[in-house]
């Protein structure tokens, strides 16, 4: 029997792409610019530029976990870029590699139709993503990531980091949905239901992730 195929991880400097990188036994890093560091190889690929996932193994799986805050697009062009066109750009090009199975990271509250910008994004990437007719597709609705950024080297998220520090010494009390979750959970939980049979579709909310990722 041959080699596994990769398994594409896009957003692997990211805390949960560092997480699907720890998980993935036959994961591949896609980054942008040389990176050291992670468990998995890595290989460059520019997310603006299709021809460029060309030279990349064939994957039977893509992880993605990209995206950024408005406070670090600074602009709502910016942000579409990071959290629509290269979300779908690597799940297009996966696709066509002979991806079936695809897991996106995306956000709680994702709704195409939201008022709220950030939330009509992500949405918009959920419906974009469930067109592609992936065999299987997993969608996480995370609430409050509950990582250390700075460990990585990522910019301080005040609101983020206010938030957390107030969340943790209540975590037990606040219910599972809405509770801070790991990324090591997420990435468990996505896993685990791209490997178990369903539907093609399946979207999970955070406290789901809470508990099949413990």
């Amino acid at each position: 029997m041959g080699q596994p195929r990769a398994d594409w991880i896009a957003g692997a400097t990211g805390l949960v792409g560092r997480a699907f990188c720890a998980e993935l036994r036959s994961g591949l890093a896609l980054v942008r610019k040389t990176t050291s560091g992670l468990p998995v190889p890595t290989a460059i690929a520019d997310y603006g530029r299709p021809g460029s996932f060309l030279a990349l193994p064939a994957p039977r799986r893509v992880f993605i976990a990209l995206g950024a805050t408005m406070a670090q697009a600074r602009s709502r062009e910016a942000f579409r870029a990071a959290d629509f066109d290269a979300v779908v750009a690597v799940a297009r090009a996966a696709c066509r590699a002979g991806a079936t199975h695809c897991g996106l990271v995306s956000a709680l509250g994702a709704n195409a139709r939201s008022a709220v910008f950030y939330n009509q994004v992500k949405g918009e990437a959920e419906d974009a993503l469930i067109a592609l007719g992936f065999e299987r597709l997993v969608i996480a609705r995370p609430s409050l990531l509950d990582g250390e950024r700075e460990h990585l080297g990522q910019p301080h998220r005040s609101a983020e980091a206010w938030a957390l520090r107030f969340t943790r010494p209540l975590a037990g009390l606040i219910p599972k949905a809405w509770r801070p979750i790991s990324p090591q959970r997420i990435a468990r939980a996505m896993r685990l239901a791209l490997e178990a049979p369903g539907p093609a579709v399946r979207v999970m909310e955070s406290g789901e992730m809470q508990s099949l990722g413990a």
